[in-house]
């Protein structure tokens, strides 16, 4: 077991700096335009939303046709707004600190498979949300970005799911692959097995989030950008030049 512990938090570490160099390298060079604050008030804005994303993480809402380990939050919505406002690796390290304070807040209660997949898949979603909505900062790119983002996190966050996290949450939990489908079937009879499990639980799990995180974005990031972001406002105010 010990083992087992010790390459899965290798695994995580080395997924969480892939995470960070693909958002620096994509801010870098495909981000045409982002929010440049100093170096204080771009920490302080982090530091707001992964608060606000753990707390959100707390309040978790339960599926009527997914086993009761798969819940949903609405933590993924300040990330979304941190990235919009202040680039890709900004949402990446949100996502990061969001998952650390919802583990001090409350630990894990799934031998913290569940809380890296959260962090993983959310990074899915988040990450070409925000790179295309930088490409070109308009309405029309915020929508094509958070729907590629659903998209991405629907496909990968499944896969991931079927090929790692499920298996591995089976192995550091010590329940049995047959129990985890058996919570999935006592739901759903059609879910026999962990590629059903994935198709009638996580596929349609995943595309929810995306949805609701999407709308929720689109509706109140414009409204509440001069509330939350000072400068913004100053800009907004800011006379015409003749």
């Amino acid at each position: 077991m010990l083992k087992e512990n010790f390459s899965f938090v290798l695994v995580c570490v080395l997924v969480a700096v892939a995470l960070f160099l693909v958002a620096k390298v994509c801010e870098k060079y495909l981000c045409r335009s982002f929010r440049r604050v100093t170096g204080a008030r771009y920490l302080t804005y982090i530091a707001m939303f992964s608060a606000l994303g753990g707390v959100l993480m707390l309040l978790e809402i339960p599926l009527f046709f997914a086993p009761g380990f798969y819940k949903m939050d609405l933590g993924e919505l300040p990330v979304l707004m941190s990235a919009f406002y202040l680039g890709p690796v900004a949402g990446v390290v949100t996502e990061f600190l969001k998952v650390v304070l919802k583990l001090l807040l409350k630990g894990t209660g799934t031998a913290f498979v569940g809380d890296f997949a959260n962090f993983v898949v959310g990074c899915a979603f988040v990450l070409p949300a925000s790179i295309i909505y930088h490409r070109n900062k308009t309405r029309k790119t915020a929508i094509i970005g958070m729907v590629v983002g659903t998209l991405c996190m629907t496909v990968f966050g499944s896969a991931f799911n079927a090929y790692y996290l499920i298996p591995k949450f089976s192995q550091l939990f010590g329940m049995p692959l047959e129990a985890i489908v058996a919570m999935g079937t006592a739901i759903n009879s059609s879910i026999k097995s962990v590629g059903t499990l994935v198709l009638y639980a996580v596929v349609p799990f995943n595309i929810l989030k995306g949805v609701v995180d999407s709308i929720l974005t689109y509706l109140l990031y414009k409204r509440l950008e001069p509330m939350l972001f000072p400068e913004a406002k100053q800009k907004q105010n800011r006379p015409v030049q003749p």
